[in-house]
Parts: C-alpha cells; sequence; structure tokens
C-alpha cells in the first residue's frame, strides 16, 4: 500500500489550489482524480463560456495577467487553465483514479481506489460539492418516448432529437440552456425560479466585478444577514458572446414561453404553478436590490463612475413576462415537446467518505472545511466559509487556510512521537 502524509480528492481548481498550498509547504501529497484535471468543466455544454469574466480568473499563484481582462473563458479555455496551472507547479496528479472509499482508523486514513489504496495522514476532500444529478421522481411517470436528459449531460441541440425543448430550472444552467436551444432556431419551453439577475454591465463596469468590489461576496457563513442567503442559486448571468444579462423578460420578447415552476407529469400531460408572474416579481426585486446595494457602495465610496441609466447597462427594461398568460398544464404532444432538459441541480455526495462527520441530509459538518475528525478536511464547498469559497476568485482563501491547518497538525503530530 502507498503512503503519503496527505492525499487530495479531486483535481478541478479547489483540489489544485489545496495542492499548490501543500507543495509550497513541502508537505508530501497525492491528488486523486476520477478523470482528467478540470473534469467537471469538460462535461460542460458545448458553448458553455465562464459566467465570471478572465479578470477573476485568479487561482493561487496564477493571477490572471493577460491582456482581455473583461472577455470570458470558454469550456475547453477553462480546461486548458486549469491544465496549465497543475503544471505550473508541478502538482503531484493522479488521472483516472476513483475515490470508492475513504476510512479511519487510529491515526490513519485509508484511500481505496479502483487502481489500489493510499495510506495519508490526512484527507482533503475536493471532489466537488454537486455531484448527483437531482431529477424530479415524476420523470419516471413520463411518456417513454420523450427524451430526458440533466442539463448535466446536455451537449448540444444536435443532442436531442427533432421538436421543441422543455428546459426545467430557471438558476444558472436552464436559462442558458434554453438560450442555446433558441439560438439554433429551437421552440423552448422554460420552467422559471424567482433567481435574480446580475447586470453584465452596470454603470461602466462588469456587474460581477461590482460584485465583489462591494464586498457582497465576503460575508462569513455565520454573518449572513439571511441564513437562506446559503442556498440561493446563482444570479442569472452568461460569459457566451462576450457577455450578456439574462433577462426573463427579454426572454419572453424574443420567443422563449416562460412557465412557473414545474410541479409533476403524467404521461404527456404536465403541471406547473400558476406562479409565473410572481417569479418575475420577485426576480426583478432580487435585481433591484442588488442594483441598489451596489449604487450605495459607488455612492459611499465617492467613486467617478457613469450614471444609472439604460446606456450604460445591457440590462431589458421591458416587462413583457407579464403579459403572458399563467399556464398550469401542457399537453406535451400538442406542444411539439420531444425532449426535456432537467436544470434541476444536484444532490451532494459523499457516500465514499465513511467517516461519522455528516449531518442528516449528507452535508459535511465542518468548520470552514475543518471538521470534528483530525486530518479529514472539505474544499470547494458552497460558501465554505465566505460566498467566495467556491469561485476561482475566492478557493484560494480557503486552500491557504486547509494547508496551514494541515501544515499544523502534521508539526504536532511530530512533536508527540
Amino acid at each position: 500500500m502507498q503512503r503519503v502524509e496527505v492525499v487530495v480528492v479531486g483535481a478541478g481548481h479547489a483540489g489544485l489550489s489545496t495542492s499548490y498550498f501543500l507543495s509550497r509547504a513541502g508537505i508530501e501529497h497525492l491528488v486523486l482524480e476520477r478523470g482528467l484535471v478540470g473534469e467537471k468543466w469538460r462535461g460542460c455544454w458545448d458553448s458553455f463560456y465562464l459566467n465570471t469574466a478572465n479578470g477573476a480568473f485568479n487561482l493561487p499563484g496564477a493571477a490572471y495577467a493577460g491582456d482581455e481582462p473583461d472577455a470570458f473563458l470558454s469550456r475547453d479555455e477553462t480546461v486548458r487553465c486549469l491544465e496549465e496551472y497543475a503544471v505550473s507547479f508541478q502538482a503531484p496528479v493522479r488521472t483516472r483514479t476513483r475515490v470508492v472509499a475513504v476510512t479511519h482508523s487510529a491515526d490513519r486514513y485509508v484511500v481505496e481506489t479502483d487502481q489500489g489504496s493510499v495510506e495519508a495522514r490526512a484527507v482533503v476532500v475536493a471532489s466537488g460539492y454537486f455531484a448527483r444529478p437531482r431529477i424530479p421522481s415524476s420523470a419516471a411517470d413520463l411518456a417513454p418516448d420523450i427524451v430526458q436528459v440533466h442539463s448535466s449531460a446536455y451537449r448540444n441541440p444536435d443532442g436531442l432529437p427533432p421538436g421543441a425543448v422543455l428546459v426545467v430550472g430557471g438558476a444558472q444552467s436552464g436559462p442558458q440552456i434554453a438560450e442555446d436551444l433558441l439560438e439554433a432556431g429551437r421552440d423552448v419551453y422554460l420552467a422559471t425560479s424567482r433567481t435574480g439577475r446580475t447586470p453584465r454591465r452596470y454603470r461602466g463596469k462588469d456587474g460581477f466585478w461590482w460584485m465583489l468590489q462591494a464586498g457582497i461576496y465576503d460575508h462569513p457563513v455565520d454573518q449572513l444577514p439571511d441564513p437562506n442567503f446559503r442556498w440561493a442559486p446563482g444570479r442569472l448571468l452568461s460569459g457566451t458572446r462576450g457577455g450578456h444579462t439574462i433577462n426573463l423578460h427579454e426572454f419572453a420578447r424574443i420567443g422563449i414561453r416562460l412557465l412557473g415552476h414545474y410541479e409533476s407529469g403524467d404521461g404527456y400531460r404536465l403541471a406547473f404553478a400558476p406562479n409565473l408572474h410572481w417569479t418575475l416579481a420577485e426576480s426583478d426585486a432580487l435585481t433591484a436590490r442588488l442594483t441598489r446595494q451596489l449604487d450605495e457602495y459607488i455612492e459611499q465610496a465617492g467613486l467617478s463612475v457613469p450614471p444609472r441609466n439604460p446606456d450604460n447597462t445591457d440590462d431589458y427594461d421591458g416587462d413583457d413576462g407579464f403579459r403572458l398568460p399563467e399556464v398550469t398544464e401542457l399537453d406535451m404532444r400538442s406542444a411539439g415537446i420531444s425532449s426535456i432538459v432537467w436544470g434541476t441541480g444536484y444532490h451532494v455526495d459523499y457516500s465514499f467518505v465513511r467517516v461519522p462527520v455528516f449531518d442528516r441530509t449528507g452535508q459535511p459538518i465542518h468548520r470552514r472545511g475543518v471538521t470534528a475528525f483530525p486530518g479529514l478536511y472539505f474544499m470547494g464547498i458552497h460558501f465554505q466559509h465566505t460566498g467566495r469559497s467556491d469561485l476561482f476568485c475566492g478557493v484560494g482563501d480557503d486552500a491557504a487556510f486547509i494547508a496551514a491547518a494541515i501544515e499544523h497538525q502534521l508539526a504536532t503530530a511530530s512533536d508527540k512521537s
């Protein structure tokens, strides 16, 4: 059995950032990855672009230094950047190695993989917080000739049969996939959510840049003004076509048929909540709240920027969505719908970690990634510490914290021996 000081599970941006700091500290470690470096991003659809601009691609030791800070990385460019990052500090990554179990005994962990086992004094689980696709149970009751795919398996419109497409899910993936399908000439239905949007351009700057400057992502999880913010989906935004705002009212204007929340399905019949207009109003209110926060920050900071007006934002100011009827039932045959894309999110799946550090929902119990079991850590969790924790521009702070905790743990153990 191979023995190392630390095993890191996952070679995405969280695992690689941790590896960077462990390497700097001279701590022997091994990064195990079930696929290839950046595997999560490889699974995105073909037209995918990061929602955050290049200037926010800021991993430890690899701050963006190019001449296009306001451009956006495509799926393949994101993967390439992660590969180059791993090479830049010779991260000890072992690819195509699936971890099947992590167990604890005395002061050691055994990490079992499909390529053999590794013993370590510490384990960092950075395998991705959203691992198992969530699909409504009623999907099993739909007619068998309706093609169903989760957003994680969607690649492009040609991968779906001819006909209209229903996209269920109004957070990040669903609306972007709906837009991708519409641009390919498909008839598209979108079951929405109350997710607010971020103007891509606002008062002369990128909207996400403003959010970072205003400290909106900086609240520690235990100091959030509303604990429910932790579970709020990411705001509507897109990096495609040079970056633009995703606005549900504009979707209605260009022909996407908006629906309320998906409730159930049976055969070819679908049921939706009569809450489309409420959803749109909530989304608009969340957006207005954000722009007020940005305006307050700009005023308090005394910044000289363009005034707030339609000329310096790309956010559509129409209300077309409110003119749509509330549809509560839909017959897929009459609507010509041949396929459904479930953009309904993910379940956490840490089932391979056989150590009792989880609550009844499967969430790891931790304090900034540190668990009650000495030597077991987590990385890349949404709101692990702040709203930046799982972002390219913030994961490094948590990685440095975890690496320092590991260094202290190993030093303390050595002092006792």
